[in-house]
């Protein structure tokens, strides 16, 4: 016979215990939960989302009503527990059930805190807790126009900016000095106020409220040093207080919330006790991480697996806010045991604390660029000593970019903090389910399903798994799934608005994620450059990591290494070099590549940024979206039938050409007479030499989908064939989509289009010379970015 299981409370914590106990052993009990709330669990991170505009109630449920019948779990809902009868093992509720247990979960949450001054219980004063608490909000705000928030913490931030969306005048009241205190170090919390402030918010530091005033309705507050503001709304947002009152009537033990040992246990043996009503070594946690962390427990205990039970957690937070990018995680203050490597660029409002004890990382706070969050944060609860670190780009390996490498990620890092889910468990799902997008990964394993700024990680996680078989676009309308906005939208939209970073037109644009996806931001990265070249700065971070470490992953986290050969010439100072290099590293195969060079493949990523500055050659870009290089036949130099130098013209397509971003690889090909020894009639841009000139092809394929190209033109010169190259490859990439290949690009455009606009040859000079200017920024970048090179080399040299 089964056990009867009983749950007080339906919440986030509750019920994902009650999740994992399924996932465990479907069949072990009869389960009964009741939630005093007239709906299914629901997702109370994504409150301030829906206050936002930026999602509905109905988006934000996590299991509908359907997941409790199809698990055969009696939910009875709108209705709460008012007496546990612990002799009787039994609970009675205020509709006077009497419902049996064998072994009870109290999962009661907890309630906003509303100050007890003067007036608090007038009209228009509300939490910021539950659906109902949300649509009061929602409703003041279609009739009133002036709001105040108490709390500068993170819910009252996100109550602040979702209540000027909807159109109100909004005050902040905090009473310290600093927002989110608790969060961020003083330097942090002075940059969000600035850019909350740009944003219409208003901020009355240091107050302390006296009284709210009105007749029925709130009309304003008053504070103690004798200041007050007019107001229509006043939203609570002071901090939570646990629903212990249950467990405390029923004699268990009771701090500020029900006392729990490392197996969720209170003090009877029969009741058990999980999230913000729980108190576990003293502590009552308000972050959803850490409850899902004593549910996945609870249910192993339960069920009768092995645990070590719940150790405490180490908290993280990110802020729901467009334009405020922010991360914080364990201690955030300087004491007498700890040093702090502080990173700060004023021109970008980026700041970067990181914390570290014992050459272990104890705390970061992030503000303006948080894409090292997850990164740090896992050193930090790995307690990794970093020693092997360098502290100048905050805890980068000499040479790594920054960004999320999911290559190297370990299996039992977290990616999704809010629901506790792992690489590994992400993995698992993928291959064991064939998931194919985000969003199949978010229904079966949580990750992102709550505040969201994971979807770039889990993307990248797919994108590593799958492959080739991956498609970040098989889900979108758009763009991207962050916007129903197309490619020619956006780029039109950042030339009519003057829009100059990424951030500014996700913000702008009203994308649903503010941190973009892995979709979106290379693109958006690419367009900029491409709109801007003289102005916009290439961002590395939102680049993928084969383009940020110059090199290829393989299948087991090496890397290729394939420098430039023009034309598949070298020589004999080059091939020493590279085989002495190869000797040095040891590297496991050296390999002539179907693009006619020698690559290195198996190079340790650690070793990556050594090996190119020891080979000394340019990049042969055999990872990037650009000009990967230009296949030739010895030509009339050498072979009997060859009509043209086709050697030298290749290699000078190759030269003019390379570097310059575009919306995917690109590979040209130069044939010497008409035998195709070159291959190049499946090429992206083809040239066939003959007696008289030089035939040109374009929008061919050798790929999986085979294109034969389409004939363009025939040229008399090589700087005609030149010229035309360049026009070719910037009307791509002006009109391409990020990700997409010529060949489709050919067939979306039309054939007949693209002839067009390159049979004019006042169009084609036009484009050419756009070309040629973003060719210049390359170079530049690619110049200083040697100069940099040379001088760490050299530091490193002095050193030793």
């Amino acid at each position: 016979m089964k056990k009867k299981l009983v749950m007080i409370g339906n919440g986030m914590a509750g019920a994902r215990c009650i999740e994992e106990i399924l996932k465990r052993d479907a069949d072990m009990f009869d389960i009964t939960m009741i939630g005093d709330e007239p709906y299914p669990n629901y997702n109370r991170i994504m409150l301030s989302n829906v206050l936002q505009g930026k999602t509905t109630f109905s988006e934000i449920n996590i299991n509908d009503w359907d997941w409790y019948q199809a698990n055969h779990i009696e939910l009875i809902s709108n209705e709460r527990v008012v007496e546990i009868q612990r002799e009787q093992q039994q609970i009675v509720t205020n509709a006077g059930k009497v419902i049996p247990y064998d072994e009870l979960i109290i999962a009661t949450g907890s309630s906003a805190f509303i100050l007890p001054v003067p007036g608090h219980e007038l009209e228009g004063v509300v939490g910021f807790r539950t659906i109902e608490d949300t649509e009061c909000m929602m409703e003041a705000a279609k009739q009133y126009k002036k709001a105040v928030v108490i709390g500068g913490g993170l819910l009252g931030l996100e109550a602040a900016r979702g209540l000027i969306d909807r159109g109100m005048e909004v005050h902040v009241v905090h009473l310290l000095p600093n927002l989110m205190e608790m969060q961020l170090d003083r330097e942090a919390a002075k940059l969000l106020q600035k850019d909350l402030e740009k944003q219409g918010m208003k901020f009355l530091m240091e107050k302390k409220t006296s009284e709210i005033y009105g007749d029925q309705r709130v009309e304003g507050l008053r504070f103690d040093d004798g200041t007050s503001v007019e107001c229509d709304l006043v939203v609570m947002a002071v901090g939570i207080r646990p629903n212990a009152a249950i467990g405390r009537e029923a004699g268990l033990a009771v701090g500020r919330a029900i006392q729990v040992n490392d197996y969720m246990q209170t003090s009877d043996p029969l009741i058990y006790a999980v999230g913000e009503c729980a108190e576990h070594r003293g502590i009552a946690y308000g972050l959803v991480a850490p409850l899902y962390e004593q549910g996945i427990v609870l249910a192993d205990v339960l069920t009768g697996k092995e645990t070590t039970g719940y150790q405490g957690s180490i908290l993280s937070t990110q802020l729901k806010v467009a334009g405020c990018d922010l991360f914080s995680g364990g201690e955030i203050h300087e004491s007498d045991d700890t040093k702090a490597i502080v990173v700060q660029d004023q021109l970008k409002g980026v700041y970067k604390k990181v914390l570290v004890r014992d050459n272990k990382v104890v705390g970061v706070v992030l503000y303006g660029d948080a894409s090292d969050g997850t990164r740090l944060f896992s050193m930090l609860k790995k307690e990794a000593d970093i020693q092997e670190y360098t502290s100048a780009s905050v805890l980068h390996k000499a040479g790594e970019e920054s960004g999320i490498d999911v290559a190297s990620m370990s299996a039992s890092e977290t990616v999704c903090g809010c629901n506790g889910v792992t690489k590994g468990t992400i993995v698992g799902a993928i291959l064991e389910h064939g998931l194919t997008t985000f969003n199949e990964v978010k229904a079966v394993t949580k990750a992102g399903g709550s505040c969201g700024k994971c979807r770039g990680v889990v993307e990248a996680i797919l994108a590593h798994t799958l492959g080739d078989k991956f498609d970040a676009a098989a889900e979108v309308s758009g763009m991207c799934s962050c916007t129903t906005l197309s490619r020619d939208e956006v780029v039109e939209a950042i030339r009519e608005k003057g829009m100059h970073t990424p951030k500014e037109v996700r913000i702008v644009l009203g994308f649903k994620h503010e941190e973009g996806c892995s979709k979106c931001r290379p693109a958006l990265n690419y367009y900029l450059r491409m709109l801007r070249p003289n102005e916009y700065e290439d961002d590395k971070a939102s680049r993928f990591v084969n383009e940020r470490m110059d090199g290829n992953i393989q299948n087991d986290g090496t890397f290729s290494v394939v420098p430039r050969m023009y034309g598949g010439t070298t020589t004999p100072e080059d091939l020493i070099r590279i085989g002495e290099v190869a000797k040095k590293y040891n590297v496991p195969l050296v390999k002539i590549t179907g693009a006619a060079r020698v690559g290195l493949f198996g190079v340790k990523k650690e070793d990556v940024p050594k090996v190119w500055a020891e080979l000394e050659m340019r990049s042969g870009y055999a990872y990037s979206k650009s000009l990967r290089n230009v296949k030739t036949c010895v030509g009339s130099q050498f072979c009997r039938f060859g009509t043209q130098d086709s050697l030298a013209l290749g290699i000078r397509l190759e030269q003019e050409i390379e570097m310059v971003d575009t919306p995917h690889k690109m590979k040209m090909g130069v044939t010497g007479c008409p035998r195709n020894c070159a291959e190049v009639l499946t090429k992206d841009f083809g040239v066939v030499c003959v007696e008289n000139g030089f035939q040109l092809y374009f929008g061919g394929n050798g790929g999986t989908e085979v294109r034969e190209c389409d004939s363009l033109t025939t040229v008399a010169t090589e700087d005609e064939v030149v010229q035309m190259a360049k026009a070719y490859v910037q009307l791509y990439r002006e009109t391409g989509i990020y990700g997409e290949r010529t060949a489709p690009w050919v067939d979306r455009v039309g054939v007949d289009k693209v002839r067009m606009v390159l049979e004019n040859q006042d169009q084609v000079e036009k484009l050419a010379a756009r070309f040629e200017l973003a060719r210049d920024t390359y170079r530049e970048a690619w110049s200083a970015t040697l100069e940099d090179e040379q001088r760490r080399n050299m530091y490193t040299i002095e050193q030793r």
